[in-house]
This record gives structure tokens, C-alpha cells and sequence, in this order.
């Protein structure tokens, strides 16, 4: 660490989805001049999304990318610094906070020590994927063309089609009862002879007439062509190993979410899925000085609006406790100067 790189800041905000840049937002409007680091994937889930046709203020819709370029260039006019450094470990058991970064994810050097007197978490979560061809975004595969893990963020596009819903828990069944209201037919498709899934959604899903089941199935391959999107898939039958293509204009994985916390297991107060807890209607968490926002700490709603919601009220949680701890007495500092 000889060349160790040191910086401090009032705010520090990891991750920059629609959570981290609404705190971003806020706090360099509050002159707290925030350091956003913007993660693995910058931009968030968004940056895999086409068409956004639900956030506020676009009448005629607007392409993920493209909403999330106007969130950063609104930070950015604040007076917003952005880094894209990989933060490999962080200290927070005193501020300022330490957050201990290198220049990529396969390097194993520390270059980086930033100092934070305040910490913004907004890493948000991961889809699970399956991992097969045709899975992956446009143009490797059909991924935002096709392909989505979010039937409330997409839905809407699948109009009068017949689309697919892979996954046996509660979140297929209601990602499958959700779609009822756009699609023709829906398809559930699970590699199991039955649901993992509450009593009740399994009951609403066995009661709805568009809604069928293939069971012992599992999807090898998304199929289709780029201009039109997914037209089938193939899959198979894990019992009696046949395999055979299955028409279909969309496919929703619902095999669950993974939160971005792994930075944090021990160290800040989790559920038993991995997102991190806040505090009754704020984003306090069990670090006095922490924040979290968006879908790291959220596991209901997953959508890019709430996420900014939370964004807000994490910065304004942060721009209050600044402005009632203070900035914090660096211990290392005060040991150099001695």
C-alpha cells in the first residue's frame, strides 16, 4: 500500500442505480459535494432495460440507458465526483469510515483509501439467471428483448402474447399472475412435479384459466432473432430427457433475487435473505452513519421509482446526521501529527 491514494468525504455513495444517484442528487444539491462509486455495473439494472414506460415524466417513454445518463448528468451539474474504482473491503466500525478500493475486480492491489463521514449503501440486487444461450442482454442475447426478470417492470409489452414464466416460488406465481393481465396465455415453467410457492399463490395460479403448467421441465436454449425478439425456446423433460421447442414471445426468470451485500455480512444487521435491514421509515441502518437505499434493502417493490424514492431519503437521513455528529476526529491523522 506505499502508494496508497487518500481521500475523505462527507458522503459517500456505493452503487449508481436510480438509488444512488437520487441520494447523489440530493446531497451535492445540499453542498455535501458526495463521491459516487459506481459499481460493477454503472447505471444499475436500467442499463439492461430498453423501453421505461412507468417513471414519471416521460410521457412517451425512455430507454434505460438513456434515463440513467439524465440521472448522472443531473448529479454531475450538482457538483457530483464520480469513481469507478472496485471497493474490495470496508471498516465500519468507527468514522470516518474506511472503504478500501483497487483498480478492477481481478486485481489484488489496494490503491485507494477512502475516508467517509458518512456511507450511502446502494449496491441493489441481482437477478438469478439460468444461465443458458439466448439468456444474456441484447445483442449477445435476448435479455431486454425478449427476456426479463421483472413481469411488473415489463409486462406491459407483452400485450396479446403467449410468454413464459420459469420458477416454482412465490415470486413466479405472482410474476405469472401479474402477466395474466397483459398476456394471452402464460406458462409456468418448473423443473420440479410441484411448487415451491405459498398454498395460497399456488391456489390463485391452478384457479386462473390462462395460466398452465409443464412440470419436470427445464429451458436449455432462448431462441429467436434480434429484430423480432424471442419467437421460442427449447427445453426438455428432465424425467424422460425429451427435448422439444415450445412457442412463446417472452420468458420470465423467477428463480429470485440475489442482494449486493456481501461487502457487509457481519458487519451491518441483515434479513435472512441478505438485504440489508433500515430502521421503521428510515434508511438508518445498524451503523449509526450508514444508509442503505433501493433494492438492497428492499425485496417487495424492485422498481426503479421506489429505488429513487429511497435515494432521497437516505441523502436527507445522511445530510441530518452530518449535521448533528458532525464530521468525525481521524484517529491515523492525529497519530501522524503527533
Amino acid at each position: 500500500m506505499s502508494n496508497l491514494e487518500i481521500k475523505r468525504y462527507k458522503v459517500v455513495i456505493l452503487g449508481s442505480g436510480p438509488a444512488g444517484l437520487t441520494a447523489a442528487i440530493y446531497a451535492s444539491r445540499a453542498q455535501l459535494n458526495p463521491l459516487v462509486i459506481e459499481g460493477p455495473q454503472p447505471g444499475g439494472q436500467l442499463m439492461i432495460t430498453t423501453d421505461v414506460e412507468n417513471y414519471p415524466g416521460f410521457s412517451k417513454g425512455i430507454l434505460g440507458p438513456e434515463l440513467m445518463k439524465e440521472f448522472r448528468l443531473q448529479a454531475e451539474r450538482f457538483g457530483t465526483e464520480f469513481s469507478d474504482i472496485w471497493i474490495d473491503k470496508v471498516d465500519l466500525s468507527r468514522r470516518p469510515f474506511k472503504l478500501y478500493g483497487k483498480p478492477g475486480p481481478i486485481s489484488n492491489e489496494i490503491t485507494h483509501l477512502i475516508k467517509a463521514d458518512s456511507l450511502i449503501i446502494s449496491t441493489g440486487a441481482s437477478a438469478k439467471w439460468l444461465g443458458i444461450p439466448g439468456e444474456a442482454p441484447v445483442p449477445e442475447g435476448f435479455g431486454g428483448n425478449g427476456v426479463s426478470a421483472c413481469a411488473t417492470c415489463d409486462g406491459f409489452f407483452f400485450r396479446g402474447k403467449e410468454v413464459v414464466v420459469v420458477g416454482g416460488g412465490d415470486t413466479a406465481m405472482e410474476e405469472a399472475l401479474f402477466l395474466t393481465r397483459f398476456a394471452t396465455k402464460v406458462t409456468i415453467i418448473h423443473r420440479r412435479d410441484q411448487f415451491r410457492a405459498s398454498k395460497i399463490m399456488q391456489e390463485r395460479v391452478f384457479a386462473n384459466p390462462k395460466i398452465q403448467v409443464l412440470w419436470n421441465t427445464e429451458v436449455k436454449e432462448i431462441l429467436g432473432d434480434q429484430k423480432e425478439g424471442v419467437n421460442r425456446i427449447k427445453i426438455i423433460n428432465n424425467k424422460t430427457g425429451e427435448e422439444s421447442i415450445f412457442p412463446c414471445q417472452g420468458v420470465f426468470i423467477a428463480i429470485g433475487h440475489k442482494p449486493n451485500t456481501e461487502l457487509f455480512r457481519g458487519i451491518l444487521e441483515m434479513d435472512e435473505l441478505g438485504y440489508i435491514k433500515t430502521e421503521g421509515r428510515t434508511m438508518k441502518t445498524s451503523v449509526p452513519g450508514v444508509f442503505a437505499c433501493g433494492d438492497v434493502q428492499d425485496n417487495y417493490y424492485r422498481q426503479a421509482v421506489t429505488a429513487a424514492g429511497t435515494g432521497c431519503m437516505a441523502a436527507i437521513d445522511a445530510e441530518r446526521f452530518l449535521a448533528e455528529h458532525g464530521e468525525a476526529e481521524d484517529q491515523e491523522v492525529e497519530k501522524s501529527a503527533a
